[in-house]
């Protein structure tokens, strides 16, 4: 492990995104005074927990080598990304740029302006796709995405792999699905919470439409999953260079059990009505990972109850509902 007194300049791309936030307030918990973050998106601005935003785009190879070359970063997590899968999919050329193209040029920058910085790389365990249906996958499960999402997720897994081979040091996680407050209604659980968050406002009727309710995902608190990430940063000397580590709880939960853990937690009488528009998953799909080697090479493992994640959600979309209204 790094010396405890070492300073950490630490990058973040993609910061404003659901997990940037998280990932920034475990980094300063973590670390404290230790550590210098920069947090890069598309436009530069300023947040509360984030700070001063730096503009970056991933997929302009010369402003990225720029950008590492001056900022000499100890660390570079990279969480620029099209957050939802539907997003990937419904433009392709898009999320092939972002999820490729994208970590190519930070691995060739490092190379080039930085070649001690550590590349945090945050792919998907959707990149495992159907092989992670029969058994929870294992980082040496066959990839085999089913979608452009997946596929793109898979891809840089691989163009980081031979970057590697000539002197990249880089960590690429698969996390699978996480929740937990900040994420947008594209993602599952927050799309219920909000729903209900809408009717006990008054602002919708006493229905909650909803897509497939058979499929069943390993879900994690988002703050579990930025521990993880932390922990690879501390521990990045001790660490193999492309190192592969899936974040996962390994335990499958029906998206209709998880609605009605939501509805359980409402005093409105709440309808539910299937709307075939919504649906987008096989009734069968079943999408599960086994997170040993993070346990075991970071020490780490899920904390937060998964009642305590969903609880969260659903109070951080009342929060919002109430923003609005008022």
């Amino acid at each position: 492990m790094a010396s405890a007194s070492a300073p950490l300049r630490i990058l973040i791309t993609g910061a404003t995104g659901f997990v940037g936030p998280h990932l920034a307030a475990a980094i300063r918990q973590r670390f404290g005074d230790r550590a210098e973050l920069t947090a890069t998106a598309l436009d530069a601005g300023d947040d509360a927990v984030l700070g001063a935003i730096k503009a970056l785009d991933v997929t302009d190879r010369a402003a990225v080598e720029a950008t590492i070359g001056d900022l000499q970063p100890t660390h570079l997590v990279n969480l620029a990304a099209l957050a939802a899968p539907a997003a990937a999919n419904a433009d392709p050329a898009l999320g092939w740029r972002v999820h490729l193209d994208g970590p190519r040029n930070l691995g060739h920058a490092i190379l080039a302006a930085a070649p001690a910085c550590v590349l945090v790389h945050i792919g998907s365990g959707l990149a495992y796709g159907r092989t992670a249906s029969d058994r929870p996958a294992t980082e040496q499960t066959v990839l085999a995405p089913r979608d452009d999402y997946g596929a793109s997720k898979a891809a840089a897994d691989l163009a980081l792999g031979a970057l590697v081979a000539k002197g990249l040091r880089c960590v690429r996680f698969r996390p699978f699905n996480h929740t937990g407050p900040g994420q947008t209604d594209a993602f599952v659980v927050p799309a219920f919470a909000r729903q209900i968050a809408q009717i006990e406002a008054g602002v919708a009727p006493p229905l909650l439409r909803v897509g497939n309710l058979d499929g069943q995902r390993d879900f994690l608190d988002v703050r579990d999953v930025a521990a993880a990430y932390v922990e690879a940063i501390a521990r990045s000397e001790l660490l193999e260079p492309g190192l592969i580590l899936n974040v996962a709880s390994g335990l499958p939960r029906r998206i209709g059990d998880i609605l009605q853990q939501l509805l359980a937690l409402t005093p409105e009488p709440i309808d539910v009505q299937r709307d075939p528009a919504r649906d987008r998953a096989d009734p069968a799909d079943i999408i599960v990972g086994d997170a040993t080697r993070a346990r075991t090479l970071l020490d780490w493992k899920p904390t937060i109850d998964f009642a305590t994640t969903i609880a969260d959600v659903l109070n951080d979309q009342r929060a919002r509902i109430g923003r609005r209204a008022e």
